[in-house]
């Protein structure tokens, strides 16, 4: 049944781009132009960073500056760190795929990976602010409270989570060889080609939503229900929908902090593609996130009435 679904929206998809090429086109263009001018530049800087940091094993010195810190509100452990920050400073989907490597390499437990995975990998604060906040919804004034919604329950659940990870304290309290630490071209020549590598498996994902996106616009069903259906499969087409989608404002509100919270359905194909060849289980991780994308709307539900939008 599985299979046989998956075909039909296949399918469908294909007829989609046969039947209205200008339009599939046109959605194309506007995923590989978001790619290029906000996803590339943005995150193709820390993403190569992180990697060379991680292969030149200089993140143990970073750690020992930033680990203290960090795990004052959240118990991790220091590479559990690097991730944390990583994940909410830079944006979505750095936390997960830091958070795969530093797993495949051994340096965190599969119980604090499992974790840090599903609450690091966030929307970034620049693009929340930026282009949500200001841009979309002219509600600049709420950028603090905003992500405070965003990111508190998150950081609660892995507090809640990793403060019972009995693996995580045995495995760091034991006596850790220290690493060797060497930088030359060849690890930054390896850290160059895996940020583009992943960028370029990113920006294909954006793509192909953006098209399903556009897709959705053609189903005969009520607008809201198009609304609500694209801002579940991709973000930013849901959210820039909004202003013109004659919903009042504290609904706008609400419905693009579920988005951010739930990352969607591109969200999730972009995060299984950093995890792949790892155990991390992404069913949980969409489970996790649902859950989270409930408890951020109640809040942001509760904001609107605050500060009556």
């Amino acid at each position: 049944m599985k299979k046989k679904l998956i075909f039909l929206c296949l399918l469908l998809f294909i007829a989609y781009i046969l039947t209205a090429p200008k339009d599939a086109v046109n959605a194309a263009s506007v995923g590989l132009v978001l790619w290029y001018t906000r996803v590339l530049p943005t995150l193709l800087p820390f993403v190569i960073l992180s990697n060379i940091l991680m292969d030149s094993n200089y993140l143990q010195y970073l750690n020992k500056i930033t680990a203290p810190l960090v795990s004052r509100l959240i118990p991790v452990s220091d590479n559990g760190a690097f991730v944390l920050l990583s994940g909410f400073l830079f944006g979505f989907p750095i936390g997960s795929k830091n958070c795969a490597a530093l797993l495949a390499s051994g340096k965190i437990t599969r119980r604090e990976a499992d974790v840090l995975f599903i609450i690091t990998n966030n929307i970034s604060p620049v693009f929340v602010t930026s282009f949500i906040l200001y841009t979309q919804l002219g509600l600049s004034h709420l950028s603090a409270v905003t992500l405070l919604i965003l990111y508190f329950p998150a950081l609660l659940l892995g507090s809640i989570l990793l403060s019972t990870d009995a693996d995580r304290t045995a495995f760091h309290a034991q006596k850790q060889p220290a690493s060797g630490s060497q930088m030359n071209f060849k690890i930054i020549d390896t850290g160059i080609m895996d940020g583009f590598e992943t960028l370029t498996r990113l920006g294909g994902y954006i793509m192909l939503f953006s098209m399903i996106a556009s897709l959705l616009q053609k189903l005969p069903v009520p607008r809201v229900v198009t609304l609500i259906l694209t801002g579940m499969v991709e973000i930013t087409n849901g959210i820039a929908m909004l202003p013109d989608s004659g919903l009042p404002q504290s609904v706008q509100y609400v419905l693009a902090v579920v988005y951010t919270a739930f990352g969607g359905l591109s969200g999730i194909a972009q995060t299984s593609s950093m995890i792949r060849d790892t155990p991390l289980s992404i069913k949980r991780y969409c489970i996790a996130k649902l859950l989270l994308a409930a408890c951020c709307g109640l809040l942001a539900c509760l904001v609107s009435q605050i500060f009556h939008l």
